[in-house]
């Protein structure tokens, strides 16, 4: 099985900012750019960090209301520096934590779990930005057709493991949703199936209601009221 890879998924055409970049234009980009966060690139192009709406707002959230109907926030020094801000350096969220285009979804999916980030940039060998993946465009896995699915499964997934005893093996697939039917003859291969359909690209979940196949044991013949092999 072959996972869809971070170059087919991601958004090529990037908006970005420089280091150097003011505030004002940085809301600006994000304004005209329709996003919520653009990465921050250095003289070379190398993503340096990411600014984000969220960063932006930290000095809104900073500054004095005076109808004292909201308190003001409490803010650690990184933040409060943060918040004083007045350019993508000083505002951004750093380093940036970048993905490859090699990488599968699970990869990347993984990494944004990790590091708590709702997108990555997507660099070459050399660092440089080729562009950016994001939370909603790993989901898009999710919108694969039910036939596309049933096709990999019956094909990489039943298909591989035939020989070693899941030739009676069948799969449904309805909106994402797998259901195993029939026997295998190696109840040990019942998990090992589930777990390779749970790994096919747009499924979500996997169900089973696979079999021993009934061993067939050597022929006997009855004479004279007698057994004999």
């Amino acid at each position: 099985m072959e996972h869809r890879t971070i170059s087919e998924l991601m958004t090529r055409k990037v908006a970005s900012v420089q280091l150097d970049t003011p505030f004002k234009d940085i809301a600006q980009k994000l304004a005209d750019s329709a996003v919520s966060a653009v990465p921050v690139l250095d003289s070379l192009g190398r993503p340096a960090g990411i600014v984000s709406e969220a960063d932006l707002l930290r000095k809104a959230a900073d500054q004095s209301d005076l109808s004292g109907r909201t308190p003001l926030p409490h803010l650690e020094a990184w933040e409060r520096a943060r918040a004083e801000g007045r350019t993508a350096s000083e505002l951004m969220s750093a380093p940036a934590v970048c993905a490859h285009p090699e990488w599968t979804v699970v990869e990347a999916a993984r990494l944004m779990e990790v590091q708590h980030v709702k997108r990555l940039p997507v660099v070459d060998e050399t660092e440089a930005l080729l562009g950016i993946v994001s939370r909603s465009d790993l989901l898009r896995v999710f919108l694969r057709k039910d036939k596309a699915i049933q096709e990999e499964i019956t094909r990489e997934v039943i298909g591989r493991t035939a020989r070693l005893g899941a030739s009676g093996v069948t799969a449904e697939v309805m909106q994402g949703e797998v259901s195993l039917h029939g026997s295998v003859e190696d109840p040990l291969l019942i998990p090992v199936l589930v777990r390779m359909c749970a790994g096919v690209d747009g499924v979500v979940s996997v169900a089973e209601d696979l079999k021993p196949a009934m061993a067939a044991g050597p022929a006997a013949s009855v004479e004279g009221g007698r057994a004999r092999s």
